[in-house]
């Protein structure tokens, strides 16, 4: 008996689109529909039957027609699935705004600040909702950024300096990155450290036994990353000298030494002075007051702490010295130095803008 209905649209493929549907059919990582939907298409232009597919490939004579209807007139692109449209939305505009509103402009009674909760419970909407919402405008009202201005009166010309030195360094010199890590204290906890373990982090006692501290010098290459150290008891104008020296023994003869430091007393002392006089390669550029932040050795030390002191148990003097020496060696053979981005005019446009809004014009 004839068939009836519309005859089947007749699939012929190119050698590419064979290839291409024969590799999608065989690929395991190839999702399911889609290796489905490439037999289907292979089994059409090998002229067989809608049914025959199907019966074939355990599916409906329907989704056969489908497919083979929607590979005539879209080709390899018509396989993958259409975008949806999604679930309707359920926030609209008025309450996004009103969230951000309040998020900016108020508070909720008594409390410094809104909390996911109150804001979804103000607006009928779910805390998940309120936190989708902050994300995608950056608040965060529970977080609070602190700062310090520097009341240095030479702060332009000592950041243009300090900058200029990060970004483009000196001629046939070496540049350091110089500071101290006072009073690191030997500390051991009062009971045994217990390991981490699987859903389980590493635990330790709150409480602690003071060992005895330690003063680093460290002075960090600009260029290299490689940090030049030295350990002593404390971090007098007498030590600091030796630190230089120490420097001084280790860049050769025929460089500058350009040195960035804060400006503790111990680094301004009459003898620092006369030793500097002796030495006439070496140059000191101090950080602003309260500038301290602009010295990367800082970001060295961050290392340091985070790394290795944070979690360390030390019965004396001598392990703590010996596992920050270890730490350091370990550093030193694959050095990474930290790289200055920030240009002096972004950082002065910074604090100028910051400034106008705490100082608005009258």
């Amino acid at each position: 008996m004839a068939s009836r209905g519309r005859p089947a649209a007749v699939v012929e493929l190119t050698e590419s689109e064979r290839h291409t549907l024969e590799r999608w059919s065989r690929r395991h990582s190839t999702a399911q529909s889609l290796s489905l939907r490439s037999k289907i298409v292979l089994g059409c232009a090998d002229g067989l039957a809608n049914n025959e597919i199907a019966a074939d490939l355990r599916c409906s004579a329907a989704t056969v027609s489908k497919w083979r209807r929607r590979f005539v007139t879209d080709r390899i692109k018509g396989l993958a699935d259409q975008p949806r449209s999604g679930a309707p939305r359920t926030i609209t505009d008025d309450i996004v705004e009103a969230v951000i509103i309040d998020t900016l402009e108020t508070t909720p009674g008594a409390d410094t600040h809104w909390s996911t909760r109150g804001m979804a419970a103000k607006h009928g909407i779910s805390r998940e909702s309120v936190g989708r919402i902050w994300r995608a405008f950056g608040l965060t009202p529970h977080v609070v950024d602190e700062f310090k201005i520097s009341p240095d009166p030479l702060l332009v010309e000592k950041i243009r300096d300090i900058v200029g030195l990060y970004m483009s360094p000196p001629l046939n010199a070496a540049c350091f990155a110089v500071d101290e890590k006072p009073q690191i204290q030997a500390l051991n906890r009062t009971a045994p450290i217990l390991p981490m373990l699987p859903t389980t982090p590493k635990r330790q006692s709150h409480d602690y036994v003071r060992n005895g501290t330690i003063d680093l010098f460290a002075a960090m290459d600009l260029a290299t990353g490689e940090v030049i150290t030295d350990l002593r008891p404390d971090h007098t104008a007498k030590e600091f000298i030796r630190f230089l020296n120490k420097i001084n023994r280790n860049v050769p003869n025929e460089l500058e030494v350009h040195l960035v430091l804060d400006n503790l007393s111990t680094h301004k002392t009459p003898e620092v002075h006369r030793w500097l006089l002796r030495h006439k390669r070496f140059h000191l550029h101090f950080t602003p007051t309260y500038g301290s932040w602009m010295n990367l050795v800082e970001r060295w030390f961050s290392a340091l702490t985070t790394k290795k002191l944070r979690y360390s148990s030390h019965d004396n003097v001598k392990e703590l010295t010996a596992d920050i020496t270890d730490w350091i060696h370990h550093w030193n053979e694959n050095p990474k130095p930290f790289v200055w981005h920030k240009t002096a005019d972004e950082i002065l446009e910074r604090l100028g803008r910051y400034c106008e809004q705490i100082n608005p014009p009258q």
